[in-house]
């Protein structure tokens, strides 16, 4: 049977059901009545046989590890940009950080674990190179032609850039990985998205799987954060011993074990870190579903608040160190120099990448010269905004070198290791 239409599939998410697995046990059956199944789910954009070995959730885990866009996260940034150090995390050590919190945390609430790992892998997948420094340039660049999320991006991905599949654009996921995905949503995309962005117009909560991996993502990028920024020496242990969800463990660790190497103190100061608040989010999640007593995943949605959270002691203690890592790391003027490189180097490519279309990758330059002609110069923005996206840290700077352009990235790698006390 041949593919239904992109806008047939588009007008309603419950012209293709998810067919029940095939398998000759139920791997779903442990899950609370709460947790999303695969035999539920909403359904694809495209309507295409059960797997036969898999849930479907377990096929949109792995159709994401395979894709090209989860690879280049290798070469993003986080905060350091990717030619300073080895040591640092990348996108993709960060994915996979938040995958295997999001899974603990699924795995002790009888959520459904695919589902949160398949959410947790893809949701950085749009993002640009050279952490938020070029998202923030890319969405400037792009706000006379409708912005830049990272999130809608993540999406695009999924939804229409990659090119795997003879049948469909994208990955052609399941809706509750592609609702997971969208974090955070401006009110203008979410209406033109449709019931995937629905929530962001008329309120409601995402699944619970969606919920938990958000909290994972802050939890691994906060933890992370403090261990990179430690190595790099643009914070401190003093600094740090100001911030309560650091300095319990700190003193903890030093109490029990008294003089331990600097990195292996951190080390295990971080993983308690970590411990920690995923224990106070796991304790206080399963409290609120006790309370909130959903009988199915529908009733999770219409909760007038999400039933995955911290205590109220625990989200004081993150949004303390939040606002330090904000003030101390992000703002520190050796980050705020990289930043100011990377900015000046997207904005540049977005340029001549608009002013010479030729310059363009040939099945690109095609894209942005149909688009030019059917959707205006709006159209060819968004085709370079793909592009440019899609391009890891590295192979910016090589395409910024090539083709003459001004800039690079010249601040000076951070020490490599550093943990001083003052």
């Amino acid at each position: 049977m041949a593919t239904p239409t992109r806008a047939r599939c588009a007008r309603s998410w419950n012209t293709f059901h998810v067919a029940p697995e095939s398998f000759p046990f139920d791997p779903e059956a442990a899950l609370a009545r709460y947790a999303s199944r695969s035999r539920d789910s909403r359904g694809r954009l495209h309507g295409e046989p059960p797997p036969a070995y898999r849930t479907e959730f377990q096929r949109d885990r792995d159709r994401i590890v395979h894709c090209g866009a989860f690879r280049r996260l290798e070469y993003k940034t986080q905060v350091f940009v990717n030619h300073v150090g080895d040591m640092y995390r990348t996108r993709l050590t960060h994915t996979i950080e938040v995958a295997q919190i999001a899974r603990s945390i699924a795995r002790a609430l009888r959520l459904n674990e695919d589902l949160a790992e398949a959410i947790a892998l893809a949701h950085d997948l749009g993002h640009t190179p050279f952490g938020h420094a070029g998202q923030e340039a890319l969405n400037d660049c792009m706000r006379p032609y409708g912005g830049f999320e990272h999130n809608r991006q993540s999406l695009r991905v999924v939804d229409l850039l990659e090119t795997r599949y003879a049948d469909f654009d994208g990955l052609n996921l399941c809706f509750e990985t592609r609702e997971g995905i969208l974090k955070h949503c401006a009110r203008k995309n979410a209406a033109e998205l449709g019931a995937v962005a629905a929530r962001f117009l008329q309120g409601g909560q995402p699944s619970l799987e969606a919920q938990l991996t958000n909290l994972a993502d802050e939890i691994a990028y906060n933890n992370h954060d403090v261990d990179d920024g430690l190595r790099s020496g643009l914070i401190c242990i003093d600094q740090l011993r100001q911030i309560d969800l650091f300095a319990a463990p700190y003193e903890a660790v030093a109490r029990r074990y008294g003089s331990l190497p600097p990195r292996r103190h951190i080390a295990e100061t971080v993983r308690r870190m970590i411990n920690s608040e995923v224990s106070d989010l796991i304790a206080t999640s399963a409290e609120r579903l006790a309370q909130a007593a959903p009988q199915d995943p529908e009733e999770v949605r219409i909760q007038p608040a999400p039933l995955i959270a911290y205590s109220e002691a625990m989200a004081a203690h993150q949004r303390q160190l939040k606002r330090f890592l904000y003030r101390a790391l992000y703002r520190h003027p050796q980050v705020t120099a990289m930043n100011q490189d990377a900015d000046a180097l997207i904005r540049a490519l977005f340029d001549h990448f608009m002013s010479h279309p030729d310059d363009l990758p040939a099945d690109t330059a095609l894209k942005a010269q149909n688009l030019l002609s059917t959707n205006g110069t709006a159209g060819q923005a968004r085709t370079v905004a793909d592009h440019i996206a899609g391009m890891t840290d590295r192979f910016a700077l090589e395409q910024a070198r090539r083709l003459g352009l001004a800039g690079g990235l010249n601040a000076a790698a951070p020490a490599e290791p550093s943990f001083p006390a003052h």
